[in-house]
Order: C-alpha cells, then structure tokens, then sequence
C-alpha cells in the first residue's frame, strides 16, 4: 500500500510575514493528520524561514527548481548542495511553468533528476500535456515522452528515490480540474509505463495529481486507484485548504 503524499508549491507568493503565520499554522496543523506524508515548496530566498519554522514538524521543505550541474559559473543558479543545507528533501523538476516560460528543454530536466537524485534529494518530475495536445488525443503519448527522457538518462531504478506529479497544463491555476476518471487514465498509463521496465517498483512509485486541487474535490481525485495524493498550487497558500486537503488524503 503505497502511502499518500501531499506538497503545496507555494510558485512565486510569500512574504516573511505572511509565511510566518502560515508555517506555523500549518505545522500545527499537520499533527492532526496521520498517515499522510507531507511538504511545502517554497521560493529559494525563505527556504531558511522554512526551514526554523517547520523544525520539529511532520512537514517536510521542497525547494522549486534546482540546477543541472553541481557548482561552478552558473550566475543566478542554486545547486543541490546548496538545498541540502536548509534541510531540504525534496525538488521540485519539470514544473510545466519551467518548461513553457524558461524553456526547460526535456534533455535539461533530466539533468535535473539525476542531480537530485545524486545528491540524495527526491525529485518530483512534472509531467503533463497542453489543452491542445488532450484535444489532439497526444495526452499519453506526451507524458510517456517527457518519462522516457528520464529513464533513458537516469534508469528506471532511479525512480525508487522519485515522485511523479501528472500536472495537465490545462488545469493548473485555471480552475478547471480533470475528471477523477481522466486523472486515473493518465496515472493508470504512467504506472504501465513504469512496469514495462519494472513491475515491482511501478507498484511503489507514488503518481500525485496537480491540477486546480481544492478541498471540494480532493476526496474524489484521491479515490482512484492510481492517485496517491496531490501536487496543490493556489489552495497550498491557505492554511485551511490545505490541511483539509491533507486530511482527506488521510482517509
């Protein structure tokens, strides 16, 4: 029984005082919820902020992006090295937002992965298609690609020390979610994906959902078989929503 997972990817928002009040809420919260595993990504310059406030906390610190190389003349870059020193366990790789608007090619991300996983930090590789490309009918096709780019350069063991997010483009910060049933399609075609190399490690590897997720719909999203919880962007950002959120992860 795989155990379910929920992150809240905070993107570009945040203040030091309004993650002061958040954080805290949220570690407070997050003792009331069992079974669940459970992170926040924050933006680079408050990963020490998370990291004083969720000490002690069953709340683990994400981090959004990461570099593909170790150290070096990367002006503006943050290695993985550097993330292990907040304390942080997992990273954020392939977010859709990374590939549209910094034009994160699929070869650079896996770099990404294997950094990560290097360095002993879990990446959750994004993964997802554009409104065009589901009404085209490409959906699996497109996300078994921006899979195989992974597992040809990282190996499909790889994957035991990794999350899968399915993010489709169309539904982040639209307000328009996927049905329970088409999320469970696409999870159901990742996790075959996997099993063709492995079938016993398929069955360990967490697939979330990212899409729009809110406390009115994550009970159903979290019913079907393959989903084992959520990638949640906007409802993250409150204290409330996403503990209910994680709460009903935890049913």
């Amino acid at each position: 029984m795989r155990r379910r997972f929920v992150a809240g990817n905070w993107k570009m928002h945040g203040s030091l005082a309004s993650n002061q009040r958040l954080l805290k809420d949220v570690a407070v919260g997050a003792a009331k919820v069992s079974g669940v595993d459970m992170a926040v990504f924050v933006p680079f310059p408050y990963l020490s902020q998370a990291q004083t406030l969720l000490a002690g906390s069953s709340v683990s610190l994400g981090a959004q992006n990461v570099c593909e190389f170790h150290q070096g003349a990367y002006t503006g870059e943050v290695s993985a090295q550097m993330l292990q020193d907040f304390a942080c366990h997992y990273v954020l790789v392939g977010h859709s937002e990374r590939r549209a608007f910094f034009g994160e090619s699929d070869a650079q991300i896996a770099g990404k992965f294997c950094v990560a996983v290097s360095c002993g930090l879990q990446p959750i590789i994004c993964v997802g298609e554009t409104l065009a490309q589901r009404e085209s009918g490409q959906t699996e096709s497109i996300v078994s690609a921006q899979l195989d780019a992974i597992i040809q350069r990282a190996g499909i063991a790889a994957f035991e020390s990794a999350t899968i997010a399915y993010e489709p483009v169309w539904a982040i910060g639209t307000g328009k979610t996927a049905s329970p049933a088409q999320a469970q399609r696409v999870h159901e075609a990742i996790r075959a994906q996997l099993a063709s190399f492995d079938s016993d490690l398929s069955e360990r590897v967490k697939i979330l959902y990212g899409g729009s997720v809110k406390p009115e719909n994550s009970a159903e999203l979290f019913s079907m078989p393959d989903i084992d919880g959520g990638l949640i962007g906007g409802a993250s950002l409150v204290a409330d929503d996403f503990l209910a959120i994680c709460l009903e992860a935890s049913r």
